[in-house]
């Protein structure tokens, strides 16, 4: 068993890396935002979610990143009856992801040249790979969407995959229906962010001290569940 002194020094362990995961989950999620921000102005076709917040903004008059709070909000919501458990970074994620969506299109105008476009998009979708590996990375639970994915593969039994694909299918086609912009960056942000994130969270990986399940093993618990759902098995 370990002594006194040992929990004491694990302790300070990871008192001392906590600045860094906080810098580093919030320059993630800020990160995130504005990536999505690029892929906004490239106009090549937009993620899955923002496929659908583009849609309900348009029907409601407000702008992406204000639809992605109040979306993000109530699929925080569906955590209730799947017993999710929030974390900083999952109330952290509903609100700075939206502001930077929309401080990031506030700056950048829309842009017309195809060549420009394609580049933005490019750009937004490695962006968006590094900041997924940011954020995850620190190791402060997982994102709203992320959470539903987890809670409801945990609760209906069924593959991280088909639970995964069955809410984005979902989104793309609500999102789609109500004028939401569908296009070759929807499939290339599809086929490029599983490996891309996968790439950056070994890149920005924080290890857990030795000794880390003192905590009860919850930061672990999160990283690995937030892993699962964007790097599909």
């Amino acid at each position: 068993m370990p002594g006194k002194g040992y929990a004491v020094f694990l302790s300070l362990r990871r008192g001392r890396r906590l600045p860094r995961r906080l810098v580093q989950l919030y320059a993630g999620l800020v990160l995130y935002g504005a990536s999505s921000g690029l892929i906004i102005r490239g106009d090549l076709g937009l993620e899955p979610w923002n496929v659908l917040n583009q849609g309900v903004g348009d029907l409601v008059g407000l702008s992406i990143g204000t639809v992605s709070i109040v979306v993000g909000a109530g699929v925080l919501l569906l955590w209730i009856p799947l017993r999710q458990r929030p974390g900083l970074a999952t109330v952290s994620n509903v609100f700075v992801v939206g502001l930077a969506i929309d401080a990031t299109t506030a700056v950048l105008q829309p842009v017309h040249g195809i060549a420009v476009r394609i580049a933005l998009l490019v750009c937004g979708i490695v962006l968006n790979g590094a900041a997924t590996g940011l954020y995850i990375s620190a190791r402060f639970g997982a994102g709203p969407r992320d959470g539903l994915m987890t809670g409801l593969h945990r609760v209906t039994g069924r593959s991280i995959r088909l639970v995964r694909t069955a809410i984005e299918v979902t989104v793309v086609a609500a999102g789609f229906a109500l004028g939401g912009s569908l296009g070759v960056g929807t499939v290339a942000y599809a086929l490029a962010i599983g490996p891309l994130a996968q790439v950056f969270l070994r890149l920005f990986a924080i290890p857990a001290p030795d000794g880390a399940a003192a905590d009860g093993g919850a930061a672990s618990a999160a990283r690995g569940t937030a892993e699962g759902a964007i790097l599909r098995p």
